[in-house]
Order: structure tokens, then C-alpha cells, then sequence
């Protein structure tokens, strides 16, 4: 276990621990966050064990964290972190791009990891540069986000109460759903609360690799009351039935309600995100207009702000995820300070609007 001097660490620095059985990894996640001098490594571990004392000695802001690791593995050490110390550190998994590191890392996700750094085994060193920049900007995010939600304006916000949000599910065709850093368990309270006679067709862009939304299709489809299937291009998509996007490509919905289907593709190669949630919404608000509910969930930038101001103007409605509730709060930030959100509200609160959306029709009004 190696300590960095702690007594020059800036004020306002991101304290930052890296755990990793491999001095590769560890070297480079090192250079990659002191190039901003916003980041202070205050200490490194060689496994999940040195992890956790790390945190109890250092108080951390951030750890960044391996999954497989001697002595302790990874989603172990996390568990232990998050039940075991007072006020853990926002932590991001190391994870392979694999079939079963997709698995772990939706696993250590559901265990309260903030997000996710999949690394491409071999290949990882060829791309060390070109994922810097978005790792340091998810880190600074995700830190900064964590001491928003300890400042007044966030216990102003836990005490305020939703705008007033009414639903008849008659008046619906489609729902979208965007999310991004801290997406996950998010989408797993709002797709399970669905109900079995689901009379929509639900479909969601969330930020993540196609190893990783693949498998997230797999574990929602294991818990949810209705079918989840992986986006396939030309596919139609039934109502009652959820619909993840492919990571790496886009996703648009096309066509007409009751006969909805997905294109995907690499257009526009510009976004930034792959998928883009500007691209799925802006396409709901062509297909099925007014008839459309968003959801934009937490997640870093700005992507789905259009989307939704599209989907405003369409006449449709989009429920935003409330500050106090997100790991970032910056895509629904975007929505909701454009005048584009409908409500805000946690995702509790945004289960309960799910659960909703049945073939039942809906009470009168007493």
C-alpha cells in the first residue's frame, strides 16, 4: 500500500485513490488525472483490501476501483465501502469490455458505484489518450455533484415538491427515456415499476458501451414485468415491450403509433454521445408528437436538452430527474433550466408515473 503525502493537498482539490493490482493501470490512471491540477492522488492500493483502508485513513472523494484484485476483488471491496465507512467516496469501476465484465460492472453499478471506466484489455494502452479527457470530466463531475448535494440549495430542493404532474395513459403512444453517469439503477426502479399490461412501447438511450447495454437488456429483461429486448435496426417495436439502444450507434424511432419501428445507425458522427438521446427524443417528437413522455435521467453534459425542447414543442411532456437524486446532475439540469421539463422529481416519484401507464383506464377526476 503506497500514501502520497497528505498535508499539501489544495483546498478544493478532488482527492483522488487509485486501487489496482496492475502498477500498468495504476501509472496510468496517474498520469492521465495529474494532468489537471484539480486532482490530488492521495494514496494507491494493490487490491480490494488496501482499498478500503485507504478510504477509512484517507477520506477520499473519489476511488477509482479494479474489479478483479487479490485478496479482496473489486465489487467485494465496494460492497464493504459503501455499508462499512460514514461517508464513502464516490467510486468508479474498473471494468473489462467483456460479456462478464458488462455483468460486473451492472453489478457493481446496483451496489453504488457512480460509474463505470471500461477498459479494452491489450488495447488499453493505444487508447489511454484519446479517453482522458472524458475520464477527467466524468470524475470532476461526479465530485463536484457529490458536494452539490451536501450544500443548502440541494435540502432546499429535497424539501420542495414536484410540480404537480397528472397522467391518463390514454393519452400516450411512446415513452423515451435518457440517462447517462448514474444511469443504470435508475432505469432497473423505473423499467421493473412498469406494469405487466404495459400498453406502450418503451425505449431508452443510455449512455454506455454495446457490451454494456447488451447486458443491461439481459438484466432488466430478468426483473422487469415486461419484455426487454437490445435495439435491432428495422425492428419494429410493440407496445408493452422495452427497447435499450445500442451503444456505440444511434437510435431513432420511425414511423407511426401502433406501427413504430428503429433505425440505427452512425449518424450524425459529430454527437458526442453514441446514443444520443437528442437523436431518439427529436425522432419521438416526430413520430408520435404529443402523444410522447420523456424521462430525462441523471447523467453529465447536456444531451437531451434539444430532444426535449422538440418534444415541448411538439406538445409533449418530459419529467426531469431532481438534483438531490442525481450522481450528475447535468443532462436533467439542461432540460429543466431550459424551460423544457414538465416536473422534476426523484426516481421514486418517477416509478409511480411508470406504474401508471397501463391499459387500465384511468380514474375520474372525483
Amino acid at each position: 500500500m503506497t500514501n502520497a503525502p497528505t498535508p499539501n493537498v489544495p483546498p478544493g482539490s478532488i482527492r483522488v485513490i487509485i486501487a489496482d493490482d496492475s502498477a500498468f493501470m495504476r501509472n496510468a490512471l496517474r498520469r492521465m488525472l495529474e494532468i489537471d491540477p484539480a486532482f490530488k492522488i492521495v494514496g494507491t492500493g494493490k487490491n480490494g483490501q488496501e482499498a478500503i483502508d485507504l478510504c477509512r485513513q484517507l477520506h477520499p472523494d473519489v476511488l477509482t476501483l479494479d474489479v478483479e484484485m487479490p485478496v479482496l476483488d473489486g465489487l467485494t471491496a465496494l460492497k464493504k465501502i459503501m455499508a462499512d465507512i460514514t461517508s464513502p467516496p464516490a467510486v468508479l469501476m474498473c471494468s473489462s469490455l467483456t460479456s462478464a465484465g458488462s455483468h460486473e460492472a451492472l453489478a457493481a453499478l446496483r451496489s453504488g458505484a457512480a460509474d463505470v471506466i471500461a477498459k479494452e484489455g491489450s488495447t488499453f494502452s493505444l487508447n489511454v489518450d484519446a479517453m482522458r479527457d472524458d475520464l477527467l470530466a466524468k470524475i470532476k463531475a461526479i465530485a463536484l455533484s457529490r458536494r452539490l448535494r451536501g450544500s443548502p440549495a440541494a435540502a432546499l430542493a429535497r424539501l420542495a415538491n414536484p410540480t404537480s404532474f397528472k397522467l391518463d395513459p390514454r393519452d400516450l403512444d411512446l415513452v423515451v427515456i435518457g440517462s447517462s453517469t448514474g444511469g443504470p439503477p435508475v432505469l432497473e426502479t423505473l423499467v421493473t415499476a412498469l406494469p405487466a399490461d404495459l400498453h406502450v412501447p418503451v425505449v431508452i438511450a443510455q449512455h454506455m458501451p454495446v457490451m454494456f447495454t447488451k447486458s443491461l437488456a439481459e438484466r432488466l429483461n430478468g426483473v422487469a414485468s415486461v419484455r426487454v429486448f437490445h435495439g435491432e435496426h428495422g425492428k419494429r417495436v410493440e407496445p408493452g415491450t422495452v427497447t435499450i439502444a445500442p451503444g456505440g450507434l444511434h437510435t431513432r424511432i420511425r414511423g407511426t403509433p401502433g406501427r413504430f419501428s428503429l433505425e440505427i445507425g452512425i449518424e450524425p458522427t459529430s454527437a458526442l454521445y453514441k446514443p444520443s438521446v437528442n437523436e431518439l427524443f427529436s425522432s419521438a417528437a416526430k413520430a408520435s408528437a404529443a402523444r410522447t413522455l420523456g424521462f430525462v435521467c441523471t447523467g453529465m453534459g447536456e444531451d437531451g436538452m434539444l430532444g426535449s425542447r422538440d418534444l415541448k414543442l411538439a406538445g409533449a411532456r418530459v419529467i426531469a430527474q431532481d438534483m438531490p437524486s442525481c450522481v450528475v446532475y447535468g443532462m436533467p439540469k439542461a432540460v429543466a433550466q431550459g424551460g423544457f421539463a414538465a416536473a422534476s422529481m426523484n426516481p421514486e416519484e418517477m416509478a409511480k408515473v411508470m406504474s401508471q401507464i397501463s391499459a387500465k383506464p384511468a380514474r375520474s377526476a372525483a
